[in-house]
Protein backbone atom coordinates (compact mmCIF):
# COMPACT_ATOMS: atom_id res chain seq x y z
CA UNK A 1 0.00 0.00 0.00
CA UNK A 2 1.56 3.31 -0.89
CA UNK A 3 1.96 5.77 1.67
CA UNK A 4 0.44 8.91 1.73
CA UNK A 5 1.50 12.28 1.32
CA UNK A 6 2.04 14.27 5.13
CA UNK A 7 2.09 17.36 5.22
CA UNK A 8 3.84 19.14 8.71
CA UNK A 9 1.82 22.25 9.04
CA UNK A 10 -0.59 24.50 11.08
CA UNK A 11 -4.39 25.88 11.37
CA UNK A 12 -3.26 29.57 11.91
CA UNK A 13 -0.55 29.38 8.87
CA UNK A 14 -3.07 30.12 5.53
CA UNK A 15 -0.01 28.36 3.17
CA UNK A 16 -0.42 25.17 5.19
CA UNK A 17 -3.98 25.45 5.05
CA UNK A 18 -4.19 26.27 1.66
CA UNK A 19 -1.71 22.96 0.26
CA UNK A 20 -4.42 20.66 2.70
CA UNK A 21 -7.44 22.32 0.61
CA UNK A 22 -5.63 21.18 -2.51
CA UNK A 23 -5.21 17.42 -0.88
CA UNK A 24 -8.72 17.32 0.55
CA UNK A 25 -10.20 18.92 -3.40
CA UNK A 26 -8.06 16.23 -5.08
CA UNK A 27 -8.52 13.36 -2.77
CA UNK A 28 -5.03 12.62 -2.15
CA UNK A 29 -4.27 10.81 0.71
CA UNK A 30 -2.66 12.36 2.96
CA UNK A 31 -1.70 13.33 7.46
CA UNK A 32 -1.81 16.44 8.70
CA UNK A 33 0.98 16.95 11.04
CA UNK A 34 1.05 19.44 13.42
CA UNK A 35 4.86 21.01 12.70
CA UNK A 36 5.85 21.68 16.83
CA UNK A 37 4.31 18.06 17.71
CA UNK A 38 6.74 16.56 14.89
CA UNK A 39 9.86 19.35 15.60
CA UNK A 40 12.64 16.75 15.18
CA UNK A 41 11.95 15.74 12.03
CA UNK A 42 10.73 18.79 10.48
CA UNK A 43 13.75 19.80 11.48
CA UNK A 44 15.53 17.32 10.02
CA UNK A 45 13.99 17.66 6.55
CA UNK A 46 12.82 21.39 6.09
CA UNK A 47 15.22 22.87 3.95
CA UNK A 48 13.47 26.36 5.19
CA UNK A 49 12.12 26.94 8.54
CA UNK A 50 8.77 27.47 7.13
CA UNK A 51 5.66 25.56 6.83
CA UNK A 52 4.06 23.99 5.18
CA UNK A 53 6.58 21.17 4.09
CA UNK A 54 5.06 18.19 2.46
CA UNK A 55 6.97 14.35 2.41
CA UNK A 56 5.71 12.71 -0.64
CA UNK A 57 5.25 9.06 -0.73
CA UNK A 58 8.42 8.60 -2.03
CA UNK A 59 10.09 10.89 1.21
CA UNK A 60 10.98 13.34 -1.10
CA UNK A 61 10.62 17.03 0.61
CA UNK A 62 8.97 20.09 -0.84
CA UNK A 63 7.97 23.14 0.62
CA UNK A 64 6.53 26.83 -0.68
CA UNK A 65 2.71 26.56 -1.09
CA UNK A 66 2.95 27.57 -4.98
CA UNK A 67 5.22 25.22 -5.97
CA UNK A 68 4.01 22.72 -4.28
CA UNK A 69 0.73 23.13 -5.88
CA UNK A 70 1.87 23.28 -9.09
CA UNK A 71 4.49 20.05 -8.95
CA UNK A 72 1.27 18.03 -7.43
CA UNK A 73 -1.09 19.38 -9.94
CA UNK A 74 1.03 17.97 -12.85
CA UNK A 75 0.93 14.62 -11.33
CA UNK A 76 -3.18 15.15 -10.36
CA UNK A 77 -4.53 16.94 -13.39
CA UNK A 78 -7.95 15.81 -12.48
CA UNK A 79 -10.13 17.82 -11.30
CA UNK A 80 -8.15 20.82 -12.74
CA UNK A 81 -7.10 23.64 -10.87
CA UNK A 82 -7.07 25.82 -13.97
CA UNK A 83 -9.73 26.95 -16.36
CA UNK A 84 -9.12 25.67 -19.98
CA UNK A 85 -9.33 29.13 -21.22
CA UNK A 86 -5.76 30.11 -21.21
CA UNK A 87 -6.69 33.67 -20.76
CA UNK A 88 -8.85 32.77 -17.75
CA UNK A 89 -5.87 30.16 -16.43
CA UNK A 90 -3.33 33.52 -16.38
CA UNK A 91 -6.07 35.59 -14.70
CA UNK A 92 -6.26 32.63 -11.64
CA UNK A 93 -2.52 32.85 -11.43
CA UNK A 94 -2.48 36.11 -11.03
CA UNK A 95 -5.18 36.12 -8.41
CA UNK A 96 -3.45 33.39 -6.40
CA UNK A 97 -0.11 35.38 -6.56
CA UNK A 98 -2.15 38.94 -5.33
CA UNK A 99 -3.70 36.52 -2.16
CA UNK A 100 -0.30 34.83 -1.61
CA UNK A 101 1.76 38.39 -1.03
CA UNK A 102 -1.15 41.21 -1.11
CA UNK A 103 -3.56 39.11 0.45
CA UNK A 104 -1.31 37.71 3.20
CA UNK A 105 -0.24 41.65 4.31
CA UNK A 106 -3.88 42.53 5.48
CA UNK A 107 -4.32 39.12 6.87
CA UNK A 108 -0.61 39.41 8.88
CA UNK A 109 -1.41 43.34 9.77
CA UNK A 110 -4.64 43.04 11.17
CA UNK A 111 -3.18 39.44 13.41
CA UNK A 112 -0.35 41.37 15.23
CA UNK A 113 -1.40 44.90 15.24
CA UNK A 114 -3.93 45.46 17.89
CA UNK A 115 -2.91 44.17 21.41
CA UNK A 116 -6.72 42.48 21.34
CA UNK A 117 -5.45 40.32 18.14
CA UNK A 118 -1.83 39.58 19.40
CA UNK A 119 -3.55 38.20 22.97
CA UNK A 120 -5.65 36.74 21.07
CA UNK A 121 -3.35 34.78 18.11
CA UNK A 122 -0.50 34.50 20.36
CA UNK A 123 -2.77 32.21 23.54
CA UNK A 124 -3.93 30.07 20.31
CA UNK A 125 -0.58 29.25 18.68
CA UNK A 126 0.87 28.26 21.94
CA UNK A 127 -2.06 26.53 22.65
CA UNK A 128 -1.30 24.16 19.22
CA UNK A 129 2.11 23.73 20.25
CA UNK A 130 1.49 22.48 23.98
CA UNK A 131 -1.76 21.12 23.56
CA UNK A 132 -1.59 19.43 26.80
CA UNK A 133 0.47 21.67 28.55
CA UNK A 134 -0.51 23.32 31.80
CA UNK A 135 -2.24 27.22 31.50
CA UNK A 136 0.90 28.92 33.38
CA UNK A 137 3.22 26.99 30.36
CA UNK A 138 0.72 28.15 27.67
CA UNK A 139 0.01 31.76 28.50
CA UNK A 140 3.96 32.02 29.04
CA UNK A 141 4.84 30.47 25.84
CA UNK A 142 1.89 32.83 24.57
CA UNK A 143 4.38 35.65 25.76
CA UNK A 144 7.16 34.53 23.72
CA UNK A 145 5.06 34.42 20.82
CA UNK A 146 3.70 37.35 20.69
CA UNK A 147 7.28 38.81 21.10
CA UNK A 148 8.28 37.53 18.70
CA UNK A 149 6.02 37.98 15.98
CA UNK A 150 5.04 41.69 16.64
CA UNK A 151 8.61 42.09 15.81
CA UNK A 152 8.31 40.60 12.28
CA UNK A 153 5.40 43.00 11.47
CA UNK A 154 7.63 45.32 9.59
CA UNK A 155 8.40 42.57 6.89
CA UNK A 156 5.11 43.12 5.66
CA UNK A 157 4.71 47.01 5.71
CA UNK A 158 2.65 46.52 9.12
CA UNK A 159 3.15 50.18 10.71
CA UNK A 160 1.43 52.94 12.33
CA UNK A 161 1.51 55.09 9.56
CA UNK A 162 0.47 52.43 6.95
CA UNK A 163 -2.13 51.15 9.53
CA UNK A 164 -5.21 53.34 7.98
CA UNK A 165 -4.07 52.51 4.53
CA UNK A 166 -3.78 48.56 5.15
CA UNK A 167 -7.52 48.93 6.65
CA UNK A 168 -8.88 50.85 3.56
CA UNK A 169 -7.00 47.99 1.25
CA UNK A 170 -9.00 45.26 3.69
CA UNK A 171 -12.59 47.14 2.96
CA UNK A 172 -12.01 47.64 -0.64
CA UNK A 173 -10.87 43.44 -0.90
CA UNK A 174 -13.97 42.54 0.98
CA UNK A 175 -16.40 44.69 -1.14
CA UNK A 176 -15.49 43.50 -4.35
CA UNK A 177 -15.46 40.22 -3.42
CA UNK A 178 -18.75 40.22 -1.65
CA UNK A 179 -20.29 41.62 -4.76
CA UNK A 180 -18.23 38.59 -6.85
CA UNK A 181 -19.75 35.65 -4.82
CA UNK A 182 -23.20 36.83 -5.02
CA UNK A 183 -24.58 33.89 -6.48
CA UNK A 184 -21.01 31.98 -7.22
CA UNK A 185 -19.26 29.36 -5.07
CA UNK A 186 -15.75 29.94 -6.28
CA UNK A 187 -13.95 32.77 -7.89
CA UNK A 188 -14.30 31.72 -11.16
CA UNK A 189 -17.35 29.51 -11.41
CA UNK A 190 -18.95 26.89 -9.67
CA UNK A 191 -15.09 24.85 -8.81
CA UNK A 192 -12.14 26.02 -7.44
CA UNK A 193 -9.35 27.52 -9.01
CA UNK A 194 -5.88 28.04 -8.45
CA UNK A 195 -6.95 31.96 -7.54
CA UNK A 196 -9.07 30.34 -4.73
CA UNK A 197 -6.53 28.51 -3.07
CA UNK A 198 -4.25 31.61 -3.00
CA UNK A 199 -6.94 34.15 -1.57
CA UNK A 200 -9.46 32.52 0.45
CA UNK A 201 -6.77 30.80 3.43
CA UNK A 202 -5.23 34.50 4.15
CA UNK A 203 -9.45 35.74 4.53
CA UNK A 204 -9.91 32.67 6.46
CA UNK A 205 -7.37 33.65 8.56
CA UNK A 206 -8.22 36.73 8.97
CA UNK A 207 -11.80 35.57 9.91
CA UNK A 208 -9.77 33.52 12.72
CA UNK A 209 -8.94 37.01 14.54
CA UNK A 210 -10.74 39.52 16.44
CA UNK A 211 -10.36 42.63 14.23
CA UNK A 212 -10.67 41.25 11.07
CA UNK A 213 -13.67 38.52 11.95
CA UNK A 214 -16.00 41.49 13.69
CA UNK A 215 -15.41 43.19 10.00
CA UNK A 216 -15.15 40.30 7.74
CA UNK A 217 -18.63 38.77 9.58
CA UNK A 218 -20.23 42.48 9.49
CA UNK A 219 -19.38 43.14 6.22
CA UNK A 220 -18.96 40.14 3.96
CA UNK A 221 -20.86 37.34 4.91
CA UNK A 222 -20.58 35.57 0.97
CA UNK A 223 -16.88 36.05 1.63
CA UNK A 224 -16.55 34.32 5.44
CA UNK A 225 -19.19 31.86 3.56
CA UNK A 226 -16.88 30.87 0.70
CA UNK A 227 -13.21 30.88 2.69
CA UNK A 228 -14.21 28.70 4.65
CA UNK A 229 -15.82 26.29 1.47
CA UNK A 230 -12.31 26.62 -0.03
CA UNK A 231 -11.18 24.40 3.19
CA UNK A 232 -13.01 21.69 1.60
CA UNK A 233 -13.67 22.36 -1.94
CA UNK A 234 -15.28 20.60 -4.31
CA UNK A 235 -16.02 19.98 -7.91
CA UNK A 236 -19.71 21.43 -8.23
CA UNK A 237 -19.99 22.36 -11.79
CA UNK A 238 -17.71 24.28 -14.89
CA UNK A 239 -15.63 27.15 -14.53
CA UNK A 240 -17.34 30.44 -16.37
CA UNK A 241 -16.23 32.34 -19.16
CA UNK A 242 -14.79 35.79 -18.98
CA UNK A 243 -18.03 37.22 -20.86
CA UNK A 244 -19.98 35.97 -17.19
CA UNK A 245 -16.87 36.81 -14.96
CA UNK A 246 -16.32 40.09 -16.18
CA UNK A 247 -18.54 42.78 -14.23
CA UNK A 248 -17.41 41.38 -11.22
CA UNK A 249 -13.91 39.91 -11.63
CA UNK A 250 -12.81 43.29 -13.51
CA UNK A 251 -12.87 44.99 -10.01
CA UNK A 252 -10.58 42.54 -8.34
CA UNK A 253 -7.87 42.68 -10.87
CA UNK A 254 -8.24 46.59 -11.23
CA UNK A 255 -7.36 46.22 -7.53
CA UNK A 256 -4.23 44.03 -8.30
CA UNK A 257 -3.29 46.68 -10.86
CA UNK A 258 -3.61 49.55 -8.52
CA UNK A 259 -1.92 48.39 -5.64
CA UNK A 260 -0.49 44.65 -5.51
CA UNK A 261 1.31 45.19 -8.98
CA UNK A 262 2.79 48.54 -8.36
CA UNK A 263 4.40 47.54 -4.63
CA UNK A 264 5.41 44.70 -6.37
CA UNK A 265 7.57 46.15 -9.22
CA UNK A 266 8.70 48.86 -6.25
CA UNK A 267 9.56 45.65 -4.29
CA UNK A 268 11.93 44.83 -6.50
CA UNK A 269 13.22 47.73 -7.50
CA UNK A 270 14.50 48.65 -4.22
CA UNK A 271 16.21 45.05 -3.71
CA UNK A 272 17.61 45.35 -7.01
CA UNK A 273 19.37 48.88 -5.60
CA UNK A 274 20.22 47.76 -2.67
CA UNK A 275 17.94 49.91 -0.87
CA UNK A 276 17.11 49.40 3.15
CA UNK A 277 13.65 50.87 2.25
CA UNK A 278 10.99 52.04 -0.43
CA UNK A 279 7.78 54.32 -0.90
CA UNK A 280 5.30 53.46 -3.71
CA UNK A 281 2.80 56.16 -4.32
CA UNK A 282 -0.76 53.75 -4.10
CA UNK A 283 -4.08 55.15 -4.09
CA UNK A 284 -4.70 56.53 -0.63
CA UNK A 285 -1.34 57.85 0.01
CA UNK A 286 2.30 56.29 0.41
CA UNK A 287 3.15 52.92 1.35
CA UNK A 288 6.39 52.93 2.88
CA UNK A 289 8.17 49.48 4.09
CA UNK A 290 11.35 47.19 3.73
CA UNK A 291 11.70 44.81 0.50
CA UNK A 292 10.89 41.61 0.36
CA UNK A 293 13.59 38.84 -1.44
CA UNK A 294 11.33 36.40 -1.54
CA UNK A 295 8.47 38.40 -3.23
CA UNK A 296 11.09 39.77 -5.95
CA UNK A 297 11.47 35.73 -7.05
CA UNK A 298 7.61 35.17 -6.84
CA UNK A 299 7.42 38.26 -9.13
CA UNK A 300 9.74 37.09 -11.55
CA UNK A 301 7.65 33.77 -11.91
CA UNK A 302 4.78 35.75 -12.33
CA UNK A 303 5.82 37.52 -15.25
CA UNK A 304 7.50 34.25 -16.65
CA UNK A 305 4.15 32.75 -16.83
CA UNK A 306 2.97 36.12 -18.56
CA UNK A 307 5.42 35.56 -20.92
CA UNK A 308 4.45 32.06 -21.94
CA UNK A 309 0.97 33.35 -22.00
CA UNK A 310 0.96 36.59 -23.72
CA UNK A 311 -0.12 35.71 -27.33
CA UNK A 312 -3.19 34.22 -26.03
CA UNK A 313 -6.30 36.46 -27.46
CA UNK A 314 -7.89 38.89 -24.87
CA UNK A 315 -5.52 38.95 -22.08
CA UNK A 316 -3.02 42.10 -23.31
CA UNK A 317 -6.64 43.75 -23.17
CA UNK A 318 -8.00 42.19 -19.82
CA UNK A 319 -4.84 43.19 -18.39
CA UNK A 320 -4.93 46.70 -20.00
CA UNK A 321 -8.25 47.55 -18.97
CA UNK A 322 -7.47 46.58 -15.20
CA UNK A 323 -4.36 48.41 -15.11
CA UNK A 324 -2.29 45.20 -14.71
CA UNK A 325 -0.11 44.85 -17.86
CA UNK A 326 2.69 47.92 -17.56
CA UNK A 327 3.27 45.86 -14.35
CA UNK A 328 3.74 42.38 -16.03
CA UNK A 329 5.92 43.33 -19.53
Amino acid sequence: MTAPFRIFGNEMSPYSVKVRAWFRYKAVPHLWLQRSQHREEFEARARLPLIPLVITPDDAAIQDSTPVIEALEAKYPEPSIHPEDPALRFLSALIEEYGDEWGNKLMFHHRWYSEVDRRATALVLARSFLPDGETAAVEALADQVRERMVGRVHFTGSSPENAPLISRYLDDLLAILEAHLDGRKYLFGARPAFADFGLAPQLYEAALDPTAAGIIRARAPKVLAWSHRVLEPRNDGPFESWDSLKDTLTPLLANAGAFFLPWSRANADALEAGEESFSVDLPGGAYVQGPQKYHARSLVALRQKYAAARETPGLDAILAETGCLPWLQ
